[in-house]
């Protein structure tokens, strides 16, 4: 039996780790036979739980942004050989907060890279490796920032200026237009309970 490998997309503040646990927990209880993982990037290992430490946590660090887009792609390299294959391989169902949609939303229309670099990056860290599902939690970038000042300080990457944040969307939505197959957008704007109800519902087709 082989794997699934979810991947959960957003904004800041889009409800990925709620909805993600959600999902892991009723899938567990769905699919009583598989096993469930949850991971994330960046901080999927122990190298990666460093390399997060860097990029979000330590806010006086100033890291330039090619150097951003390679610590994301040393991450992946390390969460995709140690954690995300090798579930795959036994057969169990990987949920994971962010993957390679995540580099070219924040580092190619975020931080303006080409994608072909980004492309190579990714094709380096992965080995070629792609969501069988993205769910996209679709959200206005400006909720989404209110919502992370309510849970307290934002990390690095939270407290980038507003149009940082409306280029990721937007990078979001360009990619949910050229892999409709892959990526499916939910409404982020509607209740815990709804989204969840949606997402149960598209992972019945696909699991």
């Amino acid at each position: 039996m082989s794997g699934k490998f979810i991947v959960f997309e957003g904004v800041e503040g889009a409800g990925k780790t709620t909805q993600i646990h959600q999902t892991a927990v009723w899938l567990q209880s769905w699919c009583n036979d598989r096993t469930v993982v949850i991971t994330r990037e960046p901080g999927g290992t122990k190298l990666g739980q460093q390399i997060r430490q860097l990029l979000l946590e330590d806010l006086d660090s100033c890291i330039g942004n090619r150097t951003e887009l390679l610590l994301y792609g040393a991450d992946r390299a390390q969460h995709v050989e140690s954690v995300i294959r090798p579930h795959l391989d036994r057969g169990d169902l990987v949920l994971c907060d962010r993957f390679t949609d995540s580099t070219v939303a924040y580092q190619g229309y975020g931080r303006g890279f080409d994608r072909s670099e980004i492309d190579r990056v990714n094709q380096l860290a992965t080995g070629g490796l792609h969501s069988d599902l993205t769910i996209w939690l679709d959200l206005d970038v400006e909720i989404g920032l209110q919502r992370v000042l309510l849970r307290g300080k934002p990390d690095r990457m939270e407290q980038a200026k507003l149009e940082f944040h409306q280029r990721v969307r937007r990078g979001y939505q360009e990619l949910a237009n050229t892999y409709p197959n892959r990526i499916v957008r939910i409404d982020a704007n509607q209740s815990e309970q709804i989204i969840q109800a949606e997402i149960q519902a598209i992972l019945k087709q696909s699991v």
